[in-house]
């Protein structure tokens, strides 16, 4: 019997699945990092280990040397949150008594402000598709889509037609976890969707696909993570922005440009989908940076 399993993992993983709704994207990173960290206890011991019989020193001997090969800290970060959230778990179901890690610390991380862009360059950005061709239709409706609500990639490829109601203008989301949230759309976003439906069925017709996803490659098939963002990257080079912009950078945008509006902290939240206020928080150190600019050039005596 393989004693470094003893089915926890697996019951943990579903768990995740069942009880919490967590995304496969989720499930999948919870599982590679339980490996890596099973990898390394089956190194240490020379044979097959126990997952209730792991202790503090082994934690802390696999945070050695993930330092020691020189991990990122935001990796070393994910997958002791990991093994916490699994421990956490065998502590509930009366597997152990406490968790191992319980002593140990998540590294600090350095709070980076989230790359964006200003208004201008969204501007210019959102103008760059040739809308007298079929694909720059497309494009068009993706990037006012990406800005207008602030979406993740995975839920703005995940939009089917029946979750868009262009008379009312909004959008109903699918979010982590399978969350769902309504977003409002402006009229730039609905006119834009409203012309790309033709190009839309034109091309389902021309190449018999069937399917509701609203957002289609060049033969009608549903449009991946991946060209997403190769659509964003083309319009980003011709612009020649000097920024590494991907559609999580519009997503950054949005909720800056709201926030240098005078939204509230706490409706930008619930426009992201965000679970916790504190996910929400770092945008206001770019909205204060942009209030202190604003300052500095604005004051006569600053």
């Amino acid at each position: 019997m393989d004693t470094t399993v003893n089915n926890y993992p697996e019951r943990f993983l579903t768990y995740l699945e069942v009880e919490k709704n967590c995304s496969q994207h989720t499930i999948e990173s919870y599982q590679k990092d339980l490996a890596a960290f099973a990898e390394f206890m089956l190194r240490r011991n020379k044979q097959n280990f126990f997952w209730q019989q792991t202790g503090p020193l082994d934690v802390r001997g696999y945070l050695a040397e993930l330092n020691e090969k020189q991990y990122a800290r935001r990796t070393i970060a994910r997958r002791i949150s990991a093994l916490r959230s699994f421990f956490k778990y065998l502590v509930r179901e009366a597997v152990i008594e406490y968790s191992p890690l319980t002593k140990v610390r998540t590294p600090k991380l350095e709070k980076k402000l989230p790359a964006f862009l200003d208004e201008i360059e969204i501007n210019e950005l959102l103008a760059m598709p040739d809308k007298s061709k079929v694909l720059g239709v497309r494009d068009q409706a993706v990037l006012e889509m990406l800005y207008a609500t602030g979406c993740r990639v995975s839920e703005l490829v995940g939009l089917t037609l029946e979750r868009v109601d262009l008379s009312n203008r909004f959008v109903l989301l699918l979010g982590k976890g399978n969350k769902e949230r309504v977003m409002p759309v402006g009229h730039t976003c609905c006119a834009a969707l409203s012309t790309y439906y033709r190009v839309r069925q034109q091309l389902m017709l021309q190449y018999q696909q069937k399917h509701d996803f609203i957002f289609v490659n060049n033969r009608g098939g549903r449009l991946t993570d991946r060209s997403v963002r190769r659509i964003l990257e083309k319009y980003i080079n011709m612009l020649a922005i000097h920024k590494n912009v991907s559609p999580h950078t519009i997503r950054h945008s949005f909720a800056t440009h709201l926030l240098e509006h005078g939204a509230d902290l706490r409706s930008v939240q619930e426009l992201l989908g965000h679970a916790n206020l504190s996910t929400t928080q770092i945008y206001t150190h770019v909205s204060n940076e942009h209030v202190t600019n604003v300052y500095k050039k604005n004051h006569p005596r600053a």
